[in-house]
């Protein structure tokens, strides 16, 4: 195969495998049945003027499945971290104990795991939607090159393979996702 078409192939398996990646972060955002320490994963803190992640300032744990616990390195950090938390708008109410910030996750009604389920397909319809313009942008790369008409026939149809293929694996990744959010 011709290195310029096999560039272009590669190319879109990055792209693909890119949005595979990021389909799977921001899943693990999405909360399913029990408290994990990813839920606050897109935590901000003020941490002296600048913003960091939650996990950069404090030590996240879940004790148990209903409760996360945030135990600041710094005491002084115990009042940002709590504002940050009902910044980001997760629905959570943080308990502050002057050691320790705890987090009961309250159980998810039908309605909002209806809600997530949605938001998890928004989130796998757009992975398919950067996976289908790869393979947009790597077809119209190959009908620019200076290969034969076969040449490019079987490129393109490799490039629907591996979309296929990738669209396959973010049906796999939302259907396990939906069972996990819908199991009570």
């Amino acid at each position: 195969m011709n290195e310029e078409i096999e560039f272009i192939i590669d190319t879109a398996k990055e792209v693909m495998n890119n949005a595979i990646a990021h389909l799977i972060k921001e899943l693990r955002t999405i909360r399913a049945g029990k408290a994990t320490p990813s839920m606050l994963s897109n935590v901000m803190v003020d941490y002296y003027g600048s913003q960091t992640p939650l996990s950069q300032v404090a030590n996240v744990n879940t004790p148990d499945a209903r409760t996360i616990s945030i135990q600041p390195w710094e005491k002084n950090m115990l009042q940002p971290i709590e504002k940050a938390i009902q910044i980001a708008n997760l629905g959570f109410n943080p308990m502050n104990n002057g050691d320790v910030i705890m987090i009961n996750v309250p159980p998810l009604t039908e309605e909002r795991r209806i809600n997530l389920a949605k938001q998890a397909k928004a989130e796998a319809e757009h992975a398919k939607v950067g996976i289908r313009n790869a393979r947009k942008d790597a077809n119209n790369e190959i009908k620019k090159t200076d290969v034969s008409d076969d040449m490019k026939k079987i490129s393109e149809s490799d490039i629907q393979n591996l979309t296929d293929t990738f669209v396959k694996q973010i049906e796999e990744k939302l259907a396990v996702k939906e069972v996990e959010i819908m199991k009570v």
